[in-house]
Order: structure tokens, then sequence, then C-alpha cells
């Protein structure tokens, strides 16, 4: 399995990262599919996200090549937080997780290109994440830095937001932005299919 051929098709480092952590070196070919949708549901919107970004990529991709979309957003009470268009949108909704539990929610599609078509898997992964009650003064500090700025729900949680965490209930890996045990899980059932047949 690791000797496949694997495109990441995003340009988002931390997703690189947790690939290689689990021995895996994809090629990086960002989709240039607009990422918008119509539903509002979280967990819908991140699943036809990753697969439109897959798809876009796989129509390029090589037979014998994985290709893995990915899309991750934050939610509280229903409502999708993307990544923040300014510090004031930052500071926005840090006011709006700080003291409380929010869901963070990432979709993942993996497409195995093959000599006559393609087979493919989407799913979605949520985990749970309680922050402390944040100062007004360490909400606008954290939103005027860079950190948060191209990260969904305006943190991060690898980075110095680590310091607000309370708690999780559910992958980590998910909330950096991408669940790769249920990837792995996933992308060994995809290659025994294959392999099956």
């Amino acid at each position: 399995m690791r000797d496949i051929k694997v495109i990441l098709a995003s340009g988002s480092p931390r997703r690189r990262q947790l690939l290689e952590q689990i021995c895996i070196k994809a090629d990086i070919r960002p989709s240039r599919v607009e990422e918008t949708t119509t539903s509002t549901d979280p967990e819908a919107v991140v699943m036809e996200l990753s697969s439109r970004k897959a798809e876009d990529v796989a129509e390029q991709a090589l037979a014998g090549t994985l290709i893995l979309g990915a899309d991750t957003v934050v939610a509280v009470d229903g409502q999708i937080l993307g990544k923040p268009v300014s510090h004031e949108d930052a500071r926005r909704m840090l006011r709006m997780i700080q003291g409380r539990s929010h869901q963070v929610y990432t979709g993942v599609t993996l497409i195995y290109k093959e000599e006559e078509g393609s087979r493919g898997v989407t799913f979605s992964e949520r985990t749970e994440v309680l922050v402390y009650p944040m100062s007004q003064e360490e909400i606008t500090a954290y939103a005027d830095s860079e950190e948060p700025m191209d990260k969904a729900g305006a943190y991060g949680i690898q980075g110095r937001f680590a310091a607000y965490i309370q708690g999780i209930r559910g992958d980590y890996s998910n909330v950096v932005g991408l669940p790769v045990g249920r990837v792995w899980q996933e992308w060994k059932r995809l290659i025994e299919e294959t392999e099956g047949e």
C-alpha cells in the first residue's frame, strides 16, 4: 500500500505533515475548485467539498494513483465558521467558541484511479472541542497574530491556542485537519476491495 502514488488535493502544510507522520509521502496538487456550497449542514458541506476537490485533481491523475481531498470546518450550534477574512473576524469567531464546546468536522474523499475508471469513498469525522473561558485581552492578542488567519474557526490546536484547549472528545488529528487513523483504515479497505476483484 505504501508503494501507491498519492496525491493530496490540498495545499495545507498541516495535512501534508499528518500524512508524513504515518509514512505517506504525497505529491501536493491543490484543487482549483471554488469552495462554495449551498448546504448549511457542516457534515454535508465538508463531504461535498472534499469530493469536489478530489474529483477535480483525479481528472488529470494517472492509473494506479490514490487522490485524497479534504475539507475542515468548525461549527458552533450548527453555524459554520470558516477561515477568518480579517483579524476582526477572527476576534468574532473566538468570542463564539471561548468558554464552551464546538465541533470540528473534516470530510475526506479517497479516489483510487484505475485503468478503467476509478473507485472511491467519502466520509466525515467529527470531534468535540471544549475551550476555556478567554479574557478580551487574550482573544485580541491571539486574533491579532497571524496564526488564526488560515484556519477554520480562527485557531490552530497545534499552535499557541493549545493554551486554551480544555479537552477534546474524538480524534485530535481531525482538529488539526485530517483524521489520519480513519484515512488509513478507509484506504486499506479501498485497496483491499480493488485487489480482491
